[in-house]
């Protein structure tokens, strides 16, 4: 049985559990938004609030069972923790519920949002302080994303304050969070003691397959891609229905 107590670990842990409080704290005031019959709201609050909880729990659980801890296959475990969710958000996303669910979310919420990443980065740090991760893992190495958490504040704010051409800054920083999350899942990877290994230094990252980082790959990296996700559908789909109809449209339309 694997776990890891300590400060980073505790931090990573409060991390999590806020994020997880601030997703059903804001999804509970969008479904209020969306002017849909009680019923109906508490239903989908009901079964989302369970299954994310359900997932945190079922994450810890297989942690403490040392199932993460396995890098003899590929993918990696901890990569499955992060993979698994992609469908159902990808689903929710395109459906015809959810894309009516996204256009309840003021834009800058699902923004401001990645700034959760800031503190991610941070503990990063803390824990190859401790000796406990790679310096590639970190920003004094080859990791990047404390940006996405730094400039989710400014281009939240210019969304929020409906500045011109504050959709267009949010889809670019999108696409730009999303390059810099790939880039440290890749070496995340490349630095656990598997076949495919290629950052030999010391230690290899097998810290993301004990409690409770495995809750970074498992909870915290499928909310930033889920927010990048349902952003730039949002906002595609909002510059979608504010394009004017094409008059060759227009007369198919009439005929």
């Amino acid at each position: 049985m694997k776990s890891n107590f300590s400060i980073p670990g505790f931090l990573m842990l409060l991390l999590t559990l806020a994020c997880i409080a601030l997703i059903i704290k804001g999804l509970q005031a969008v479904l209020k938004r969306t002017g849909w019959e009680e019923t109906r709201r508490k239903r989908i609050f009901t079964i989302s609030t369970v299954a994310i909880l359900l997932w945190a729990v079922l994450l810890s659980v297989l942690s403490f069972q040392d199932f993460f801890s396995d890098f003899s296959s590929l993918p990696p475990k901890p990569a499955l923790a992060i993979l698994i969710p992609l469908p159902i958000v990808l689903l929710i996303a395109f459906s015809k519920k959810g894309t009516q669910l996204l256009q309840s979310i003021p834009p800058h919420w699902l923004i401001w949002m990645q700034s959760f990443r800031i503190m991610v980065e941070l503990l990063l740090l803390l824990a190859f302080l401790n000796n406990k991760l790679p310096v590639q893992m970190t920003f004094e190495g080859r990791n990047f994303d404390i940006l996405t958490g730094l400039l989710a504040l400014p281009v939240g704010y210019l969304l929020a304050r409906r500045k011109s051409n504050a959709s267009k800054l949010a889809i670019f920083y999108n696409f730009l969070g999303i390059l810099l999350l790939i880039n440290i899942l890749v070496i995340a990877v490349l630095s656990m003691p598997t076949s495919i290994r290629y950052f030999m230094n010391e230690p290899a990252n097998t810290l993301v397959a004990e409690f409770p980082f495995i809750l970074l790959p498992g909870v915290l990296v499928p909310l930033a891609y889920t927010l990048h996700i349902f952003s730039l559908r949002q906002l595609f789909f909002r510059r979608e229905l504010s394009q004017p109809i094409n008059l060759k449209e227009k007369n198919v339309i009439h005929a």
